[in-house]
């Protein structure tokens, strides 16, 4: 019999790190190690030390080995998924110069509007880079260290994403991937590379920044011999370029090229993303018109304020967050951190429609309602996106996978169901970013697909809940108030 062969795929999110070790020739997850993240800042700022992303790494890898029982000399590589848009400053050592600003910064708002005019509007944005500048993109926090930080953006010797950062550390290498690049700003999806003009805009050195690899999947190197001691690996594992955590869920479902295309995902997380991997290079304004890990394309809108958002209305009405029910006649728009689709970045959460019966469990349903009616708006907008007529009834009657934290939740399930009108799929694996990883480090290790290898690992399968008629009163009534909210209302002007 074989040795067995273990790959780690590692999920570095705002909130935590989360290393799955997985079985590469079944997908079987052996054991999932957590570590926990700090996030600080108010008034827009959203930040955390790199530091404490490369210890909660090791401390994750050392609890997956406890409670794995894997055998170090098992595994065989090794991939990070990080969370998008983060703007890490390093000095000539590789230490940060200040704390990351994450992608749920929104300091950076009017940084975004002057880029996007710089360059002629939202559409010659798209047509290069396949998305608008907006405070979560790494662009317009690199202007905002600029002009606030003068000193750290001249000192700065590296300008990394979060995922490049972890990367880094363990390989040595300064490598990127098409998909997580896709998300900086100065990367063109027309072009598969740096823009000059762009970083010339930026005012940006192309040599602070990491060579981008062929895909996500790429073998980029092995561990150091200092990473190796601070995991406890071996250091001859792969080491895979790795890529953002939207890029890696898709890889996890079996989304790309050797497998689904065009077929929406929303997650449910501290944002709420809607996506899709396709062969149609994106270019709408509404999207961002990513790169996937894989070589394909996914267009994804995303919102800010989601389960988090939820979670804190519950807390103030005093409610477990199941107990809802749906709004009726009132409307919650949650947007406690301002917002991104709609661009909103100074936006504050808007309640109307109270009446003397309104019940608490109501004004929760109707913060749900709010939520799962923004993000998906955009779903027609990217199925289009993708070269598909959304009214087209085989179109319409495709499945909407459901991943994240909220999909594990009763209440988010069902009012997406009721708002979609779709069938809705729930993969029963879990962790889809992490084993995402996971099948982009099999990849570097063996040289295989890794959308293959995810997909025959069936880690995006389970049954599927059939459609319910669409809620359409409360889609309009949502998506009137939110048309018809004044400017200051939902700008914070």
């Amino acid at each position: 019999m074989p040795p067995r062969t273990v790959v780690i795929g590692v999920d570095s999110s705002t909130q935590s790190t989360k290393a799955a070790f997985v079985d590469t020739a079944t997908g079987r997850l052996l054991a999932v190690g957590r570590a926990p993240h700090v996030v600080t800042g108010e008034a827009g700022a959203r930040e955390s030390d790199p530091e404490v992303w490369w210890q909660a790494l090791r401390d994750a890898v050392a609890a997956g080995l406890k409670e794995s029982g894997v055998a170090a000399s098992e595994v065989a590589g090794i991939a990070v998924a990080g969370q998008q848009h983060g703007l890490v400053a390093l000095d000539r050592a590789g230490r940060p110069l200040r704390p990351a600003m994450l992608w749920n910064d929104t300091r950076s708002a009017p940084q975004a509007a002057a880029l996007t005019a710089a360059l002629g509007g939202a559409a010659a944005w798209t047509a290069r880079t396949g998305s608008v500048p907006v405070a979560s993109i790494t662009a317009s926090k690199w202007q905002w260290l600029r002009k606030h930080e003068p000193e750290n953006a001249a000192a700065a010797a590296a300008v990394r994403l979060p995922h490049d950062f972890l990367t880094e550390r363990l390989s040595g290498a300064a490598v990127t991937d098409p998909g997580d690049a896709s998300g900086t700003g100065w990367y063109s999806t027309a072009t598969g590379a740096y823009d000059p003009e762009l970083l010339e805009l930026l005012g940006l050195d192309a040599a602070l920044l990491p060579e981008v690899a062929e895909t996500g999947a790429t073998r980029i190197g092995s561990l150091t011999d200092e990473a190796a001691d601070a995991l406890g690996l071996p250091a001859a594992i792969a080491v895979a370029a790795g890529t953002g955590d939207n890029m890696s869920a898709a890889v996890g479902l079996g989304l790309g090229g050797a497998g689904l295309l065009d077929h929406p995902v929303l997650s449910l997380g501290t944002s709420g993303t809607v996506f899709a991997a396709s062969r149609t290079r994106p270019a709408s304004t509404a999207l961002s018109g990513f790169a996937a890990a894989d070589g394909t394309y996914l267009p994804l809108a995303c919102t800010l304020n989601c389960t988090l958002a939820v979670d804190k209305v519950a807390s103030l009405l005093g409610l477990d967050r199941d107990d809802a029910a749906p709004g009726g006649e009132a409307v919650l728009l949650p947007y406690l951190d301002g917002e991104r689709t709609p661009d909103l970045p100074h936006a504050s959460g808007l309640l109307t429609g109270l009446r003397h019966d309104t019940t608490p469990r109501q004004l929760l349903g109707a913060a749900y309602e709010g939520a799962v009616v923004t993000v998906l708006r955009a779903l027609d907008e990217l199925l289009s996106a993708c070269g598909l007529d959304p009214a087209d009834p085989e179109v319409a009657a495709r499945p909407l996978r459901l991943i994240g934290g909220g999909a594990q939740g009763r209440t988010w399930v069902e009012t997406v169901r009721r708002l979609s009108g779709r069938p809705v799929i729930v993969p029963g694996g879990g962790e889809l970013v992490a084993l995402g990883a996971a099948a982009l480090a099999a990849a570097a290790a063996t040289g295989g697909d890794p959308v293959a290898i995810a997909a025959g690992w069936r880690t995006g399968e389970d049954a599927q809940l059939p459609a319910v008629e669409r809620d359409s009163a409360t889609w309009e009534r949502v998506g009137s108030v939110l048309e018809r909210a004044t400017s200051p209302l939902l700008s914070g002007s």
